[in-house]
């Protein structure tokens, strides 16, 4: 355990050009405080102290701002870079070499009893406010762009971005999309263009039907007179 501790720690030094040494690291990294909250909290709900380990990791959550689920499972040389507001669900699983930004959140899709929350690879990052939702794996040595929503799985050695995220690299070479990775769509632009598109579409249609029912009168130079006119309006029974 004391050499999981420790693995904790470097990962920090070597991830974070800002720490300067374990002790600033040990006093001063919310993200190690909350793993190490975590780890105790695991130990106990473990070991049937379930309340217990609830109770720990709810302390954890109000000390550090980041919420981990003792029943979580999660691997040496996870790295959580400042934290506030990371979320990781009951059933996900975090393996080795893993670096997590804030606003991370691992959740569910799912209300029922059974592995709802994600599985995260070796060697994985996972950049700032990133969502990974859904019991599917990241596979080892992705990275997930910040901002991502990730709702299916992702193939090994890939970059993920957007949302919903889409595999942009795999293997170090591009992966051809229908966007521009460095002008991401818009879903409420595109849907407003498709309606401005269709009301073009359907003016000119409009446009079309009021010159074929205005042709007769667009040709002829004497005006109607309402006295001559065929129509005449009804009038009511009492006139």
């Amino acid at each position: 355990m004391f050499g999981t501790l420790k693995r904790d720690i470097r990962a920090a030094l070597e991830r974070d050009p800002a720490a300067r040494s374990a002790l600033e690291v040990i006093l001063c990294y919310p993200g190690l405080h909350a793993l190490w909250c975590y780890r105790l909290a695991h130990w106990l709900w473990t070991h049937d102290l379930k309340l217990l380990g609830r109770f720990v990791s709810h302390l954890g959550r109000f000390l550090t701002g980041i919420e981990i689920h003792p029943a979580a499972e999660i691997g040496a040389g996870l790295f959580i870079d400042h934290g506030m507001g990371v979320v990781i669900g009951e059933t996900s699983e975090i393996q080795e070499n893993v670096t997590v930004y804030q606003g991370v959140t691992l959740g569910g899709t799912s209300l029922e009893k059974k592995k709802r929350h994600p599985t995260i690879g070796n060697n994985v990052i996972i950049g700032a406010g990133a969502k990974i939702l859904g019991p599917f794996k990241v596979g080892d040595g992705s990275k997930i762009g910040a901002g991502s929503v990730v709702v299916k799985e992702v193939p090994p050695n890939s970059v993920v971005v957007g949302v919903p995220g889409r595999v942009t690299f795999r293997d170090g070479k591009r992966v051809e999309t229908d966007f521009d990775m460095t002008d991401l769509p818009d879903p409420v632009a595109k849907g407003l263009q498709c309606l401005l598109e269709r009301v073009q579409q359907l003016e000119k249609e409009l446009e079309k039907l009021k010159r074929e029912l205005h042709l007769p009168s667009h040709r002829s130079s004497v005006s109607i007179q309402p006295e001559t006119s065929s129509y005449q309006p009804q009038r009511s029974r009492g006139e």
